[in-house]
């Protein structure tokens, strides 16, 4: 990944090497970077960091600050305060640490920036899962960045437009609500899809052969996934696209006994999380869609 012909414009040390930090690092050596040290603390890391990074020396958090011009800290977000206070008596004037959090601006690395370094917050709206996959995914993502002032803010940029993404600036203190907005649209719609497949399957295969199917380690597509994932992914485009216009079904044909035969229907699956998981939602969608109060009212209490 790393073009002899192109000289390298920063060392680049990852810590860690877990998905994120991963792909960050095989996108910085593609955009010509210098992926020079590697933190990867787990036997998984370990394994992953020779695989799609090796060209990096692997190392201690020391070896890895030592060698870098620019850290890219991908570590939890539960874990990022206590790495910022252990990089600060390492870190250099001038040095340039990013960290991946979504939830977090650069106030968290106050300790680094005392120091001298230039803190920047670089969270790439992207879901990773550690296959050949997420480098073309990250490149084509957008990128939440946050800088203490204009020239953080353009050397975030200039970062991200590298890698192929779109960065967009974040406020300090709307953090939280940009990553709760990501969480929610994507980590809870695996909550939602996973609750509408049982569903579908048990339709299909009655109660007990979906019971027999539950047993089975999760992973297969069946006829649940391939009938509901078209149809899924077109309302993905469709509400992208139109906003809440795109809605279709029984809310917004303000069909009520409809609704309240879906709602008797899930609670045979004995799952009080299903049934409450559609109502709010279907409530959701009928704020939305502007019906009238006591039609969203009723689905709430029916």
């Amino acid at each position: 990944m790393n073009a002899p012909t192109t000289a390298p414009r920063l060392k680049v040390g990852i810590v860690s090497a877990g998905r994120v930090g991963t792909a960050l690092g095989e996108a910085l050596a593609a955009a010509r970077h210098d992926v020079v040290a590697v933190h990867a603390p787990s036997a998984a890391a370990q394994e992953r960091a020779a695989h799609r990074l090796p060209f990096a020396r692997p190392g201690t958090v020391p070896d890895v600050v030592a060698a870098a011009e620019l850290i890219v800290l991908a570590v939890p977000d539960t874990e990022l305060a206590a790495v910022a206070d252990q990089l600060a008596p390492l870190v250099r004037p001038g040095q340039i640490v990013a960290h991946t959090a979504g939830a977090h601006g650069v106030q968290i690395l106050a300790p680094l920036t005392r120091a001298g370094a230039l803190a920047l917050a670089i969270h790439p709206a992207m879901t990773f899962v550690g296959s050949a996959e997420d480098l073309p995914r990250l490149t084509e993502s957008c990128f939440g960045i946050t800088a203490a002032d204009e020239v953080g803010e353009a050397v975030a940029a200039a970062l991200v437009l590298e890698l192929g993404g779109t960065p967009v600036r974040i406020a300090e203190d709307q953090r939280t609500l940009y990553h709760a907005a990501l969480a929610h649209g994507a980590n809870n719609l695996i909550a939602l899809i996973t609750d509408a497949v049982t569903a579908l399957q048990t339709a299909i295969d009655g109660a007990d052969g979906a019971a027999d199917r539950a047993t089975v380690d999760g992973g297969a597509t069946g006829l649940g996934e391939q009938i509901l994932g078209p149809l899924v992914r077109a309302s993905l485009e469709n509400v992208l696209a139109l906003g809440p216009a795109a809605l279709t079904g029984p809310v917004a044909r303000r069909d009520l006994p409809t609704v309240q035969r879906h709602l008797s229907a899930l609670a045979a699956l004995h799952d009080p999380g299903v049934v409450r998981g559609y109502r709010t939602l279907a409530a959701r969608a009928a704020t939305q869609s502007n019906a009238p109060a006591r039609f969203r009212d009723t689905i709430e209490v029916s």
